[in-house]
């Protein structure tokens, strides 16, 4: 185990006796301390103690669940003891540390400090029941007695503390975690299989959740007007008009009861599909398109019982080396479509419904980027994934002037360039809005910087003619613009296949 105890205490024993039945009686405890009291666990129960770990926050849970932290890729539910005893909150320092039990799946308890590891006889151990504790004493088993006959150490059911804090689960049965797919599980299912997942990803209140890429319809700026709908649940902000529809709009602050935060201009909303239905989910922003490998994908910790609505959160993905978790909701799962059905029908009632004039209008989809103060847009499907620009890009002797560098995308060399020098804009300084946007540009996989990507945006084609002729390389690249006179917003609509020339094509596919 790491980091149970000091050198030279584990195996101490306190009140050593000198008989050699007394020493075959003898069992091991961990021993810590929590607020003033002291505890012990069997060390048989104990799989390990780690230093406290980085948690990422889950909506909805348990009171004494501090949040999910990763273990060697296992997304390890961390319990707060001091919360499940109801003492005092304190901070967290050098001295804190995480006790891992295996309770059919790692569960971790936080404790103050560590003390020893001590071998305690049978004669020095009593029932809880006979003595009076600041703990509840269906969460101990005993107590032991100190030399001094006046000390006492509560023992910890391991097992109880759990069922505790997690009693849904536990009165149905599923502590264990459903079995994993491991990746060699995964390659015995069929080597046609796709191995990967894509995902958008998004930050609410500090935290990162992401939808299934096929769950998400479009990305759009938040409206400047939204129709309160009364008697609406409170999670959800409003209707809007979304192309010639009623949207509902929830806040996924307030559906996971987080703290309330004023809308702004970094607000999304991420529309997802129910079926035939959409909903608008208010984001505080969005980050990027993922391609993550399902080896790195796990389902939700089935300790986080139904009834703290945890299973909105249908899997966790661990990245950078589990630095990074992101919670995977589903859809499905978060959102009740009869309630939503009502809030579309109230807000027609509002008035909203004679700015509803259907029309059978073909649409394009398409993700929407900014260079310096103009919109672009590329259609959803030549977008292979958007990523973070890394702090550092590999340069390449011998590559053109206009290769920004390489990365290594998951074990393949992607060469990137920057999309304002392609078009003779003036250079900026990297900062954290900018992405690599990731296309296949006639056979070459190419990665290309932009200032940032704003939304992903259905297009009725009746808005959208061609570009006029300005020169030939105009023609070539920009030969359409969507000009959307109501918002003010005219996007030149790039083609994708014609980014690179047949002779920088050519030199990409040597700096690859």
């Amino acid at each position: 185990m790491d980091n149970v105890v000091e050198p030279g205490t584990a195996g101490t024993v306190d009140g050593p006796r000198d008989t050699a039945a007394a020493r075959a009686d003898a069992s091991q405890f961990v021993m810590f301390h929590v607020q003033d009291e002291k505890f012990a666990l069997r060390l048989a129960e104990v799989q390990e103690i780690i230093r406290m770990p980085d948690v990422v926050r889950m909506p909805m849970s348990p009171p004494a669940l501090e949040g999910l932290a990763n273990l060697r890729g296992t997304a390890l539910p961390v319990v707060s003891l001091r919360q499940v005893f109801r003492f005092p909150v304190a901070l967290h320092d050098d001295a804190t540390r995480v006790v891992v039990l295996d309770q059919g799946q790692p569960i971790g308890l936080i404790v103050d400090r560590m003390a020893n590891v001590t071998s305690v006889e049978a004669d020095r151990i009593e029932s809880a029941d006979t003595i009076h504790s600041t703990v509840a004493n269906d969460l101990l088993t005993g107590m032991i007695k100190g030399e001094d006959g006046r000390s006492m150490v509560m023992i910890l059911d391991a097992g109880r503390v759990v069922r505790h804090e997690f009693a849904a689960t536990a009165a149905r049965g599923d502590t264990a975690q459903p079995e994993a797919a491991t990746p060699e599980r995964r390659r015995d299912a069929g080597a046609t299989e796709v191995d990967e997942d894509q995902l958008v990803s998004f930050e609410v209140a500090g935290q990162e959740y992401a939808f299934p890429i096929g769950q998400v319809q479009e990305i759009v700026q938040l409206p400047e007007r939204i129709t309160k709908v009364p008697q609406a649940p409170r999670h959800v902000v409003g209707v809007i008009t979304l192309r010639d529809r009623l949207l509902p709009l929830v806040s996924l602050r307030e559906m996971f009861n987080m703290p309330s935060a004023s809308l702004s201009e970094a607000s999304k909303v991420v529309v997802v599909s129910l079926g035939d239905l959409s909903v608008g989910v208010v984001m505080d922003s969005v980050k990027e398109v993922l391609r993550v490998s399902r080896a790195l994908v796990e389902p939700m910790p089935a300790l986080l019982a139904r009834d703290y609505k945890l299973d909105d959160v249908r899997a966790i993905c661990c990245l950078e080396d589990g630095r990074r978790l992101v919670s995977i909701l589903s859809a499905e799962r978060m959102f009740n479509v009869d309630e939503l059905r009502k809030v579309i029908e109230d807000g027609g009632d509002t008035g909203m419904a004679h700015e509803v004039a259907r029309a059978d209008d073909d649409e394009e989809q398409f993700v929407v980027f900014r260079l310096m103060d103009e919109e672009y847009g590329v259609p959803i499907d030549a977008v292979q994934e958007i990523v973070r620009v890394p702090d550092v890009l590999t340069r390449v002797p011998k590559t053109p002037n206009f290769v920004e560098g390489v990365l290594n995308l998951r074990g393949v060399v992607l060469p990137v360039l920057d999309q304002r020098r392609r078009f003779g804009l003036a250079g900026a300084e990297r900062n954290d809005r900018q992405r690599i946007m990731v296309f296949t540009v006639r056979g070459v996989r190419t990665g290309f910087i932009v200032d940032s990507v704003s939304e992903v945006m259905r297009i009725p084609a009746r808005f959208i003619g061609a570009t006029p002729d300005l020169s030939d390389e105009q023609r070539r690249l920009i030969r359409r613009v969507a000009n959307l006179e109501a918002k003010k917003r005219m996007i030149l609509l790039l083609e994708v296949a014609q980014l690179l020339d047949v002779q920088e094509l050519s030199a990409l596919k040597h700096a690859a």
